[in-house]
């Protein structure tokens, strides 16, 4: 009784101290962005400061690498994307367990991808890729922000249901978001799956073309812009979520209490309107709903990577 009432307590008070967002993609992408909006609702809400932290190297395992370490009291939290998940079959000796090392405590938010080929590759249409692919089997080169992330699955995915083969080209260690769609515009490889908002730029000056985007709707941010299943890939659905973790032992009391206040702050109306204008929308999800889908993304991810035959 005095554990679950000392425990109850720690859950009412927290957070007494700063609380820090790990994001390991480093500054200016999605996860970060995405980070620094949701630090400033939370450091209003609770009246502690909430920092961002990027720590981003290691195929994007460096900053996973360093909340699984940290102590389990909700000071310190990871934000990730499906990456998260789709880690625990792809990657081999990892200072971590994806997910028996942390605790999922709520998703942050969906968005598509779209899928885009430079200008110089004369590519306009999904099928149009599916086509050249076809007449090259494994000649056409795809991009990636590195392996085993959500571009590159996603792109996988997308290859084993159009029926094609093409050669994945990673990005180098030091390449960051930017760099890839730079490598994507200078015609280094013929297509990628990009996240919508770092895209737009790119599309509306016509230096990428949208081919079709990776979720079951259309976005409102590429209306004209049909998905990937109406451009002839029937079913397919592949957005990028982004979500919370803890490290696993954090107390249950705490892990509710961060579930609930992060639930509030994402229905208000100032991170609803952020969200909305990046592109996302909602998942409503209840912690232990979340923690069912992240294993269910971990596993759908797995059978990817071995149809792709892709080697931890």
């Amino acid at each position: 009784m005095g554990e679950a009432t000392n425990a109850s307590a720690v859950a009412k008070d927290y957070p007494i101290k700063p609380v820090r967002l790990i994001e390991p993609f480093g500054a200016g992408g999605g996860p970060d962005l995405l980070a620094r909006a949701l630090a400033q609702e939370l450091s209003q809400l609770w009246g502690q400061a909430v920092t961002v932290k990027n720590i981003p190297g290691a195929g994007a395992t460096a900053g996973p690498a360093q909340v699984a370490k940290s102590p389990p009291d909700g000071y310190t939290l990871l934000i990730n994307t499906n990456a998260q998940a789709y880690s625990a079959a792809l990657l081999k000796d990892l200072p971590y367990d994806p997910l028996k090392d942390f605790i999922p405590i709520v998703p942050l938010t969906r968005q598509p991808y779209v899928l885009v080929a430079g200008k110089a590759a004369g590519i306009t249409t999904v099928g149009e890729l599916i086509a050249a692919a076809k007449a090259k089997p494994g000649e056409l080169k795809f991009g990636s922000t590195g392996i085993g992330t959500g571009t590159h699955i996603g792109v996988e995915k997308f290859n084993q249901a159009a029926g094609i083969k093409a050669l994945h080209v990673p990005p180098l260690p030091s390449d960051s978001n930017a760099d890839t769609i730079a490598n994507a515009i200078a015609g280094h490889f013929t297509y990628y799956l990009v996240p919508i908002s770092l895209a737009l730029p790119h599309i509306r000056d016509g230096t990428l073309v949208a081919l079709g985007v990776s979720t079951a709707r259309r976005s409102a941010l590429l209306p004209e812009v049909p998905t990937i299943a109406e451009a002839g890939v029937a079913g397919f659905d592949f957005p990028i979520w982004y979500g919370l973790w803890a490290p696993a032992g954090t107390p249950a009391g705490v892990v509710d209490k961060l579930a609930k206040d992060i639930d509030r702050v994402l229905a208000g109306q100032s991170l609803r309107d952020w969200v909305t204008k990046h592109g996302g929308e909602p998942m409503n999800m209840t912690q232990p709903e979340f923690a069912r889908f992240v294993l269910s993304e971990s596993e759908s991810a797995a059978q990817i990577i071995k149809a792709a035959g892709i080697k931890p």
